[in-house]
């Protein structure tokens, strides 16, 4: 289905983005490969992340894979002799790993993955750093790092495990099999599965009911779920309250009561 939008400009076509309404598009343009993930597209994302933030019309952010076959099947191993081959190098491809899943992560607005196909390793790192998950019932999940000797750091575990709990971590990882739609459904992984063919319908009205509600809500629910994801005490409690309270002395908060008492659907502004 076509979006026409309007594009924002990133730094590399591999990494694509539109503005459509109260909805931001962030796309991995890579079908010839499955859209594995390059250093470029990890370059990008913080970029294209911050646009939005900024941009008081983007209610909430869908991510989605180019072409029909996958979200993201992996890091794009083509260039791990260039980019992950010393020690310098490695440490280089983190930091810009990092930079984007922390930006992806610390969002202030509600994110959403919407999956069809495969998605695999870095794929399923950027899928669970997003707030929900919608899925086809065609997708294929798997985190293959026993299969290619990778080492998996701290951070990157915990965000699974924070998830589906350390048993499922821990299978989907020793196993490094692949799970089918009902399988990550079962094991929390993701939030909802639908036929391949109403993905995109299901989608975009899920994503435009997010989009109806109060916009200064969403940011604090967000900032305590960022702030859970942390270790106690690097929390930032003061700031999560600052936001809880800025919801009782906005203007959406009493158009909000309003328009339940006159029967009728709010109008946020942000504000």
């Amino acid at each position: 289905m076509n979006h026409p939008g309007a594009a924002i400009q990133t730094l590399t076509d591999q990494l694509l983005a539109r503005k459509e309404g109260a909805i931001g598009w962030i796309v991995f343009n890579q079908p010839q490969k499955l859209n594995a993930v390059s250093f470029e597209m990890w370059q990008a994302l913080p970029v294209v992340l911050d646009q939005f933030a900024k941009d008081d019309e983007v209610r909430i952010v869908i991510l989605k894979g180019e072409g029909e076959k996958a979200f993201i099947s992996g890091a794009d191993i083509s260039q791990f002799g260039e980019k992950r081959s010393s020690t310098a190098s490695v440490l280089e491809y983190n930091a810009a790993a990092d930079r984007a899943n922390k930006a992806l992560q610390e969002f202030p607005k509600p994110t959403l993955a919407m999956i069809r196909g495969y998605c695999i390793g870095g794929g399923v790192a950027v899928a669970i750093a997003c707030d929900i998950r919608i899925v086809a019932d065609d997708t294929r999940y798997a985190i293959p790092a026993g299969k290619l000797g990778l080492g998996y750091r701290f951070i990157g575990v915990k965000r699974l495990i924070d998830l589906v709990g350390p048993s499922f971590t821990a299978e989907i990882f020793y196993t490094a099999r692949q799970f089918n739609a009902q399988e990550a459904l079962q094991m929390g992984l993701v939030n909802r599965v639908v036929p391949l063919a109403e993905l995109e319908r299901y989608t975009m009205e899920y994503a435009n009911t997010i989009a109806g509600s109060a916009p200064l809500t969403l940011a604090s629910i967000k900032r305590n779920i960022i702030e859970w994801h942390k270790d106690p005490d690097e929390r930032n409690l003061e700031l999560a309250q600052k936001l809880v309270d800025a919801c009782f002395t906005s203007k959406d908060y009493k158009e909000g009561r309003t328009a339940f008492m006159e029967k009728r659907k709010p109008q946020f502004k942000g504000r």
